[in-house]
């Protein structure tokens, strides 16, 4: 299997968002709740809302939160969607080696 260099660069991207405590931790607060807004991050993160817009920023480019704005607040939520298709059985599988058989532990 050829990989795109494209495909390639998106996933360096999503790996660095993810390749942070502080995004990390992050992720893990809006795995808690429905959306949470930008205002309340500040509060549980403790860290200035300066820092909390920088790793924001990082996580909604690599397409692993959503945002959306009401009046002057901000409000994230995680996109499901795209945490699963970074941590897929896909991916995985387009780093092992080829073989004749069907590997029942990895299903590639």
């Amino acid at each position: 299997m050829t990989i795109d260099a494209t495909f390639l660069v998106s996933y360096e991207a999503k790996f660095k968002a993810l390749a942070d405590q502080k995004r990390l931790l992050i992720i893990n607060e809006l795995c808690q709740y429905e959306e949470v807004c930008v205002c309340d991050l500040v509060e549980k993160m403790d860290i200035p809302q300066s820092k909390l817009s920088y790793h924001l920023k990082i996580l909604l480019d690599a397409g692993f939160i959503l945002k959306e704005t009401r009046g002057t607040w901000s409000y994230y939520r995680l996109n499901e969607g795209e945490i699963n298709k970074v941590l897929s059985l896909e991916l995985c599988c387009m780093f092992t080696k080829p073989s004749s058989t069907t590997n029942a532990q990895t299903k590639c």
